[in-house]
């Protein structure tokens, strides 16, 4: 895996879980409100930090952390994901996956495989609008498909929206809630730059 950064702790992004978070590197979509460049362009990547301090950190949080997140970039544009979170799960740890929702068929290996415990998906706008905030075209039946393969996981779940008020209105908002059926649907203010930075402290925190 390709490791671009993590937080250490957190008790706001995993429910009910103290927990770390791990970052990937690469996305498949460009967001005109993404906070995080260097985990989505390759030309801003730097180093990667090693899988072996990774999980020599959470050998050494036993006990004190109960889950760690998987956040991006886009992890299910990972082929090795699967064999990630196994380890990740064989610490003892549980599994939260966030995701776009592009790769249903990773999804779907993950349910299958019992390697994750909770996915929260960012639904990113109408599907007829998805293009004006990712930046790529979009095929809507494939975000369709995770809508309806987390739905009926039988896992604890999120979909998420980020409300930029710049392309997207309140009957958006409406819109997308509906597509999902109002199910564990929140909506994300749409923070400036610098605010954003400030608060999730993301990238390249030693180890």
């Amino acid at each position: 895996m390709k490791l671009g950064g993590m937080v250490k702790f957190t008790l706001i992004d995993f429910p009910g879980r103290p927990a770390a978070i791990v970052f990937t590197q690469g996305c498949n979509f460009r967001c005109r409100y993404c906070h995080n460049p260097e985990l989505v362009y390759p030309h801003l990547f730097t180093e990667p930090f090693s899988e072996d301090e990774f999980f020599s950190f959470l050998a050494r949080r036993q006990g004190t952390l109960d889950g760690v997140v998987v956040s991006g970039g886009e992890p299910t544009l990972h082929d090795d994901l699967p064999r990630f979170l196994l380890d990740i799960k064989s610490l003892g740890y549980k599994v939260k996956l966030d995701t776009n929702g592009s790769r249903p068929e990773m999804l779907k290996q993950l349910i299958q495989d019992k390697l994750v415990d909770f996915i929260a998906m960012d639904l990113k706008a109408p599907f007829d609008k998805y293009a004006l905030i990712t930046g790529v075209d979009t095929n809507s039946a494939i975000i369709e498909q995770s809508i309806d393969l987390i739905r009926k996981s039988g896992l604890p779940h999120e979909f998420r929206t980020t409300y930029d008020k710049e392309v997207l209105s309140d009957e958006d908002i409406a819109t997308i809630s509906n597509a999902v059926a109002g199910e564990n649907f929140r909506v994300q203010e749409c923070l400036p730059v610098a605010k954003e930075k400030a608060a999730l402290k993301v990238l390249h925190e030693e180890l």
